[in-house]
């Protein structure tokens, strides 16, 4: 049994080895081809005679291939070096490193009010088919899952923040508490699209597995309603745990879009920031740091499965 999963964490390694090469292949293709001039940027108002362009562009690199440039970033990326910004001129791992803390306040934030509330809500409307709690849910879900993350963002910053004061309007606070009441409008805002997801998943996967058999065979067998309920959530764990680990890509692209609502200086925001400036080192970056993140949730999420569901570590065995 240890083999097959050993050689299994290896075939997984390797395709996201490969996915992670062809996807900074295409995101680095992407921005060379994007419209601007990157030299052109970095002058700014001064007089941009082609003398000034040309030894910009030699500086940075920029007259030399796409492929030159490509093999020359993955080169310094593979130890760890991912270059120096084109727009303010500090490491691209510094920057990142300033910012980190908070898109993983955030996120962490909006993942744990997501699944404290999402889950054991997904679990009720499903015992409660059809009944009006349950209805109640999937509209709520409905809406959530609709709703624009910046659009509701910005309600609740009218609301809470400006309407009512209970919140700050904008920052990120000094202090552990005043930092976090900082950020809890935002993580709100993630929220509320993260947990309509996890609800819905939640409801459907728990109410398939109180359809089958077994479910009525454990009540004939007089065993008891906690007990029975414990059997299907461990059953019906697989695809919410993949809800959740679909969850950490999901976060990062709304936690952009809550970074520039609220104002906050995050790795979102940076983003925001180095695609508009054509900042290759930052974009490329920051886009291979949360496609690591992801896979490596994939991952464990897939471990996960192994753990919970014993069926998949017997067709593993066989």
């Amino acid at each position: 049994m240890t083999r097959q999963i050993l050689v299994f964490l290896v075939r997984r390694l390797g395709m996201t080895v490969l996915l992670l090469l062809a996807l900074s292949l295409l995101v680095y293709g992407l921005m060379f081809l994007a419209p601007g001039d990157i030299a052109r940027n970095l002058l700014g108002t001064r007089n941009a005679t082609p003398q000034a362009l040309d030894q910009v562009r030699a500086q940075y690199h920029l007259d030399k291939p796409f492929l030159w440039q490509y093999t020359h970033w993955l080169s310094h990326a593979l130890t760890g070096d991912f270059g120096t910004s084109i727009r303010t001129g500090a490491p691209v791992g510094r920057m990142m490193r300033e910012r980190l803390g908070l898109t993983a306040a955030v996120s962490g934030l909006a993942f744990l009010l997501s699944v404290l509330a999402a889950v054991p809500a997904g679990v009720v409307a499903a015992l409660h088919r059809g009944e009006w709690l349950d209805r109640g849910l999937v509209g709520w879900s409905v809406v959530g899952i609709s709703a624009p993350g910046f659009a509701v963002g910005l309600i609740l910053l009218y609301v809470f923040a400006v309407g009512l004061g209970w919140f700050p309007v904008y920052g990120t606070g000094s202090g552990f508490l005043d930092s976090l009441w900082h950020l809890v409008l935002p993580a709100v805002t993630l929220a509320l699209g993260l947990g309509a997801f996890v609800v819905k998943l939640t409801r459907a996967a728990v109410a398939r597995e109180l359809d089958e058999d077994y479910v009525v065979f454990a009540r004939s067998r007089g065993l008891g309603r906690a007990r029975v309920l414990g059997i299907v959530l461990r059953n019906a764990a697989v695809p919410v745990l993949t809800s959740l680990a679909l969850m950490v890509g999901y976060l990062f692209g709304g936690t952009l879009l809550a970074e520039v609502t609220f104002a906050l200086p995050g790795l979102g925001a940076l983003l925001e920031q180095s695609v508009l400036f054509k900042d290759f080192p930052v974009v490329q970056a920051l886009t291979v740091v949360v496609a690591v993140l992801i896979s490596l949730t994939a991952l464990l999420a897939d471990l996960a499965y192994l753990t919970v569901d014993p069926r998949i570590r017997n067709r593993m065995a066989r």
